[in-house]
This record gives structure tokens, sequence and C-alpha cells, in this order.
């Protein structure tokens, strides 16, 4: 058995041999058995950075709060220093994202600068303005944008908090007519009655009408035809007596089942037609 330098490695049941749970780490798949004695790393291979703030004034207003400063009469030296402190932090690590704070930081200088510094009289209004007063403005702002983006975060987003529920039903409508109902049929005779008084003929004769006649001229009307009109089996000029026969001859082969009605649907004209298997009374 071959002796290694750093950590020795625990033989499998004292028999001399080595087995992957050994193994101090795993390079490329194959198990590692001891450490590189040139092993180097860097550094800055490993760096945590937590983003704890998203900007100058997102720093400041933390600075703010956590003291419990008043914003509308900030201390300018206190929060200048602990703002240079962070930016003098931060530059070691990573200039170009100090960028941003060094911009802030000299507008920080200036104004505290004018602060501490006297004074003259006013002569008007924009020169007796605070030097704070546009960092506080730019401040309010800044939280007011913040604050109404995290009550936007915390409203339920489609896709992540719930989802739109979807089902397909699969199915086939079936035609359905509509039967007719003896409202359909009064409505429609009434309107063969309206329309026989206008062009009947005022004579008088006495004539014997037979129902059966009648019904065996409503067969031969419909013979050859898929189907017919229900006002095209009367014919108004021969007078109200005939379209009651011809009315009574239909209801009699409707009742015998060698006729049926139908409609196309709910109010459309109705149509008469022979029935497909006719059976007897």
């Amino acid at each position: 058995m071959s002796t290694t330098t750093g950590t020795t490695p625990t033989s499998d049941a004292g028999n001399g041999e080595l087995t992957p749970g050994d193994a101090v780490a795993l390079l490329y798949g194959e198990p590692l058995f001891e450490l590189p004695r040139d092993l180097y790393i860097p550094p800055d291979a490993l760096e945590i950075f937590l983003e704890s703030f998203e900007g100058p004034l997102d720093l400041l207003l933390y600075l703010i709060r956590k003291q419990d400063f008043n914003i509308l009469d900030i201390p300018m030296v206190a929060l200048t220093r602990q703002y240079l402190a962070y930016v003098d932090e931060i530059s070691a690590r990573n200039l170009e994202l100090a960028a941003e704070y060094l911009l802030m930081a000299a507008l920080l200088i200036e104004i505290k600068s004018r602060v501490l510094l006297p004074r003259p009289p006013a002569r008007d209004e924009d020169d007796a303005q605070d030097p704070r007063a546009e960092l506080v403005r730019r401040l309010l702002e800044y939280e007011r944008i913040k604050q109404g983006a995290a009550r936007l975060a915390e409203q339920p987003q489609l896709g992540h908090h719930f989802f739109v529920a979807a089902a397909h039903v699969d199915r086939v409508r079936a035609l359905r007519l509509p039967d007719v109902a003896p409202a359909d049929l009064q409505a429609a005779w009434a309107r063969l009655l309206r329309h026989a008084e206008l062009v009947q003929r005022h004579t008088i004769t006495r004539e014997v009408l037979s129902v059966r006649e009648h019904m065996a001229s409503v067969l031969r009307q419909l013979r050859g035809r898929r189907f017919m009109a229900f006002e095209d089996l009367f014919d108004p000029t021969r007078g109200p007596p005939v379209l009651v026969v011809t009315l009574l001859a239909l209801l009699e082969l409707v009742r015998e089942r060698l006729v049926e009605l139908m409609q196309d649907r709910a109010y459309a004209p109705i149509h008469v037609r022979l029935a497909l298997a006719p059976t007897g009374p």
C-alpha cells in the first residue's frame, strides 16, 4: 500500500483498496483521493455580493431611515460621512459600480459646503432656497416610486401565482327541430282566413264537400315532393268552406300519420310532407 501526504484516506475493510466513498472531491467525474499540493485559489475567486442598494438614492434613503433622520431637515455632515464610508468600501471592490455613487458623493459634499458656509442675504426666493431642497425632493419622489413598486410586486401575477383555467369540451350539437305547437297552427290558420276574406267572391252556392276527397287531394299534391308550404295546400279563391274542409282533411291525415307538419326553427313557416313510414290509425 502506497503512502500519501496530507489527509490519509481510509481503506475498504482493511484490504488496502480505496473506494469512491473515500474521495475528498470529484474532478470531472473522477474521484480525487488527495488534494494537490500546488492548489492555488485566487483571493477573488469567491465573492459574495449582497445587492442591498439599487443606487445612490436608495443608499441615502436607507441611511436616513435607519437613523431616524428628519428627511426635511437632513444633517448633511453625518449623512455625508456615512455615505463616503460606504463609497470607499465599494470603490476598493468595483470601481465601475462606484461611479454613480461617486457622482452623488460630489453632490453631497457640495450641499454640505453650502450649508456650512455663511450665506449672503437673499435677494429673491431662488437665493433663499435651502441647498438641501432639491435632494429632499428627489428622495421623497424616489421613496414614493419604490413603495409603489413594492405594492405592485405584491400583487398576484399571471403565470407565477395563478394560472387561467381552461377546459376543452369536444361535443357535437345535434340540430333539433322544434315541434309544431297548436298555437303555431292556429296562427297560420288565422292568416289564411284573413287572406280568404280579402279575395273571396260574393256568390251564394251550395256545395257538398267531402273530407275524404280533400284528403286524397292533399296526398296527390304531396306525392313526388319532399315538402310543401302549409299555405300552398289551400286555395283562398274557393272560399272559407273549402278552406275549412281542406284543414279538416289535413288534420285527419296527420291523425292517421300519413303526413307530417314541420318547421326549420321556432316561428318559421310551417311545411307539410308525406310521412316517412306511414302507418294506419
